[in-house]
């Protein structure tokens, strides 16, 4: 029902945020984050695809030093992927800008802030043999055209 009243709300134009809708996302968001942190990295889900790097960086600047402010972007397309990851000096600062921007809205849309988990390393493959030539006469097999004939 909260759902309907929210969508209801964001059709008929209503462009500034109510308090109730803002602490609907929080309750629902904060309950299940209990996690502290153990390293000063920061990741960010819900971004806006129109959010920079520098308004990234504004929005958590007052919670303490940034080193690193980055949103993830598609390498084709060059468009956002709608995550980011921001890095604080100290665990100290990223629990400040953690409890001061979780369920908040950057751009209009609402943020969630969660500890970054470390990446795990991935396995190393052995290069592709693409290009190894078939010393039998006739069809051979091409991956872009289908087939080909000698």
């Amino acid at each position: 029902m909260a759902f309907a009243s929210i969508f209801r709300r964001i059709l008929n134009g209503s462009s500034t945020p109510s308090l109730t809708v803002r602490s609907q996302f929080a309750s629902i968001r904060l309950n299940s984050t209990v996690t502290t942190l153990t390293a000063p990295k920061l990741f960010i889900s819900g971004l806006n695809r129109n959010t920079s790097d520098e308004n990234l960086y504004k929005a958590f600047a007052p919670f303490g030093r940034l080193l690193e402010a980055k949103v993830i972007v598609d390498r084709g397309s060059g468009r956002s992927k709608g995550f980011a990851f921001v890095t604080y000096e100290s665990v100290e600062e990223a629990e400040k800008a953690r409890e001061g921007m979780n369920a908040k809205y950057l751009d209009g849309w609402v943020i969630f802030v969660d500890p970054a988990n470390p990446r795990e390393a991935q396995p190393r493959l052995p290069p592709r043999q693409d290009n190894i030539q078939s010393t039998e006469p006739g069809f051979t097999s091409n991956k872009t055209v289908g087939w080909t004939g000698r």
